[in-house]
């Protein structure tokens, strides 16, 4: 047997229409509702971008930052 390389993907689609794995400056992000800090968008939460609040689950469990009116 001769050791056969896989053919590379000669597709006519170049690299930058399949979207640039590692360029992170052109992903959304947002501020966290508890601290402020900023979020980037992530893979994982590609389906319900619109429901994160929080960065970190410390956020979460500190909840969103007082508004100045009483809570109660």
């Amino acid at each position: 047997m001769t050791n056969v390389k896989p053919a590379r993907d000669n597709s006519p689609m170049s690299s930058s229409a399949r979207g640039f794995k590692g360029n992170k400056q052109h992903l959304p992000s947002k501020p966290c509702v508890a601290c402020g800090r900023p979020m980037t968008w992530r893979k994982r939460w590609e389906r319900n971008w619109d429901e994160v609040k929080y960065c970190s689950d410390a956020c979460r469990r500190q909840g969103a930052a007082p508004s100045g009116a009483a809570r109660g």
